[in-house]
């Protein structure tokens, strides 16, 4: 196989597709975790600042998971 260099479309096209995953890991993270804190059972139905530091913390560890698993 011959090896081609990155052009600048390549590289940008690359760039973007993290940018995405990113954007969608910290929403499904985020999400899933103030649903969490919203709707099971035995906990309080209120979402309180711990519960949203929480849930971006879980979206930052989403982000970095997806960005690594499309390879960063």
């Amino acid at each position: 196989m011959i090896d081609r260099e990155q052009g600048p479309r390549e590289v940008d096209v690359a760039v973007a597709r993290r940018r995405v995953v990113g954007i969608l890991g910290f929403g499904a993270g985020f999400v899933v975790a103030i649903g969490f804190f919203a709707f099971f059972p035995g906990l309080p139905h209120v979402i309180d600042w711990g519960a949203i530091l929480v849930s971006l913390g879980v979206g930052a560890g989403a982000r970095w998971g997806a960005r690594r698993w499309v390879g960063e």
